[in-house]
C-alpha cells in the first residue's frame, strides 16, 4: 500500500472524511492542505528531500479567498504536476461529474482515478486507492462512460458552452451577444454557425434540438 499520501481540499470536513479512509488503510504518512499552491510546494519539497509522496487525492473546485493562488483549482494543479512529476499517482475526488471533464483529465493529464463525492463517495474512494496502487484506473459508476469509445469525440469547452446556451433556449444571435458580453471569442454569428454546423455533422444530429439531446445523452452537459 502507499506509504505517503497528500490530501488537498479546501473544506476541512471533506479532508477529515478522506483522512478516515486513508487511515483505515494503515498508510503511515498522510498530510493535508487546503490550497493547491501548498499541495504543489509540499510535493516539490518532498521530492527534493528524497521522500516523495506516492499519491495525491485532490478536489477540483477551491473557493477563492484573500490569498492569491498560482494554482486556483485542482485541475490547474494536476496539469502542472503532470508536466513536472508525471510518476505521481493522482485521484480526483470531486462533485464535478461532467464526462468531458473526466475524459480530459484521465486521457490527457494521466489522472489515475476519478471519484464523485456523494453518499457512496468515501466507499468508492477506498476502492480507487486500491485500484491505483495496483496500477489500475478507477471511475465512479456515474462517470464510468467517460472513457467509452462513443464519448471519445473532439469537443472542447467552447463547444460545450455553445451547446449549453442552445439548451437554455438561446438563438444564435442571443449566443453571439452573450459571448461578446462575456469577452469570449470567437463571438461572431458566422463563427457560431460554423461551430454548430461542425457539431451537428460530428454528432450526426438533424438539427439543434437533436444535437442538444445527443450531447445530454452522452453526459457531456
Amino acid at each position: 500500500m502507499f506509504n505517503k499520501v497528500l490530501i488537498s481540499d479546501d473544506l476541512g470536513s471533506i479532508n477529515q472524511g478522506v483522512l478516515s479512509v486513508v487511515n483505515n488503510l494503515n498508510i503511515k504518512d498522510t498530510q493535508q492542505v487546503q490550497y493547491c499552491d501548498d499541495a504543489y510546494l509540499k510535493i516539490k519539497k518532498a521530492i527534493l528531500d528524497d521522500a516523495p509522496f506516492n499519491l495525491l487525492i485532490t478536489d477540483l473546485s477551491f473557493v477563492k479567498d484573500h490569498r492569491e493562488q498560482k494554482y486556483p483549482s485542482g485541475e490547474s494543479l494536476i496539469i502542472a504536476l503532470n508536466k513536472e512529476f508525471p510518476k505521481l499517482k493522482v485521484i480526483v475526488y470531486s462533485v464535478e461529474d461532467r464526462l468531458q471533464k473526466v475524459r480530459l483529465l484521465m486521457n490527457l493529464q494521466n489522472t489515475n482515478a476519478y471519484v464523485c463525492k456523494g453518499r457512496r463517495g468515501l466507499l468508492e474512494l477506498e476502492k480507487a486507492i486500491y485500484a491505483v496502487y495496483n496500477n489500475e484506473t478507477y471511475l465512479s459508476p456515474q462517470v464510468a462512460q467517460a472513457l467509452s469509445p462513443k464519448t471519445n469525440l473532439e469537443i472542447n469547452d467552447f463547444d460545450i458552452t455553445l451547446i449549453k446556451l442552445l439548451s437554455n433556449g438561446l438563438s444564435q444571435d442571443d449566443i453571439s451577444l452573450y459571448l461578446k458580453n462575456k469577452n469570449i471569442s470567437p463571438s461572431s454569428l458566422s463563427s457560431i454557425e460554423k461551430h454548430l454546423n461542425k457539431l451537428r455533422v460530428q454528432f450526426k444530429a438533424n438539427n439543434a434540438i437533436h444535437l442538444v439531446a445527443i450531447v445530454k445523452d452522452l453526459g457531456l452537459i
